[in-house]
């Protein structure tokens, strides 16, 4: 049995802290919120966020950070991505040497274009950070649905000992040593998700979002390798398999909250609807930027900006993605006749 301390008490956040007790471990949860501590611990249920899924009893719930630190064997850090920072200047005084940290969120960070692994290694550089990510709705974990994610370390033994913590017969948790491209891709597809949802609340069908889909790993791709990210990680867990689940979920955040520009919203009056952190809204700006650094092709990436920020109209985009210049798709591959194609694959 572990301690484990988790860092954030939204839907994610509360959703592990169930897996985990349910794991055999020892569970604190912790948030900063006050409000939301007092409710969780009258209520034992997240009501807004997680309705019908009880907090077991003996999971103790707490504002005091000091005290969710304490002895804690690992720790989970489970707040929305533009709080990574701040948050870890929180926990800063009470982090000890070689404190195992699992950062569960998803994002870049917009001023920085830092992962948020990078974000808590600058911030707690006395801690050991790992990543765990994956297509993981929370609604579905919390109620012990099947669910399968990553785990990525900078040590083999340290991905592997986190594997058993996380494991059960509802949450099978595979290895990687690429923490680069499991943070690229969990961020970027919520960029592609609103898209989709974008499609959706036009009215258009399946062949658009399979098209969104696809051509959205394939932009997340070619911007991760150009990073040093490793191509296979992308057809994985925290590539594809996120991206098909935030597109398509009904639980997805980011879809509905583009489905909600689709249907006329602003960006502003999406999110206020949401009423939850949309991370792909965030997230994009930071997609954009990284695009332009990396001399990346990212044409999904780059409407759905102009979208969000500059007041063009969701079905312009989907018809300026449509129109664009004749490309091939697998420009890496011969053709029988030997010809190759002379044309940069970062395009």
């Amino acid at each position: 049995m572990a301690k484990i301390s988790v860092l954030g008490a939204g839907s994610w956040g509360t959703a592990l802290a169930i897996l985990l007790y349910n794991n055999g471990h020892e569970v604190i949860l912790w948030s900063a919120l006050g409000e939301e501590i007092a409710t969780l611990r009258e209520k034992r249920e997240h009501v807004s966020k997680l309705p019908g899924v009880k907090i077991p009893e003996p999971i103790d719930i707490t504002t005091d950070v000091e005290r969710s630190l304490r002895d804690a064997d690992v720790a989970v850090l489970a707040v929305p991505s533009p709080y990574t920072r701040s948050t870890c200047k929180r926990l800063a005084p009470f982090v000890k040497e070689g404190q195992k940290i699992v950062n569960v969120a998803k994002g870049v960070e917009e001023k920085t274009l830092l992962t948020l692994s990078e974000i808590i290694e600058q911030e707690l550089p006395q801690a050991e950070v790992s990543v765990l990510s994956g297509p993981s709705h929370a609604e579905e974990v919390g109620k012990g649905l099947p669910t399968t994610c990553v785990v990525s370390s900078r040590k083999r033994e340290t991905a592997e000992y986190l594997q058993g913590i996380f494991m059960s017969p509802v949450f099978r948790v595979y290895t990687t040593p690429d923490m680069l491209g499991v943070e690229l891709g969990a961020a970027l597809k919520n960029v592609i998700a609103l898209a989709a949802g974008t499609a959706d609340g036009l009215g258009y069908g399946d062949n658009t979002k399979a098209a969104l889909i696809t051509r959205g790993i394939a932009e997340i791709s070619r911007l991760g390798v150009k990073m040093g990210a490793r191509m296979e990680t992308f057809y994985g867990l925290s590539g594809i398999g996120d991206l098909i689940v935030t597109c398509a979920s009904v639980h997805s955040r980011n879809r509905k909250a583009g489905y909600l520009m689709g249907k006329g919203y602003t960006m502003e009056q999406a999110m206020a609807e949401v009423k939850m952190i949309v991370e792909g809204v965030y997230s994009a700006k930071a997609a954009k930027e990284l695009a332009e650094k990396y001399d990346v092709e990212m044409p999904i990436i780059t409407e759905v900006n102009k979208v969000l920020f500059e007041g063009k109209s969701a079905a312009e985009a989907v018809i300026d993605l449509m129109v664009r210049d004749k490309k091939v798709e697998t420009p890496m591959l011969p053709w029988e006749d030997g010809s190759n194609h002379s044309v940069n694959l970062n395009r």
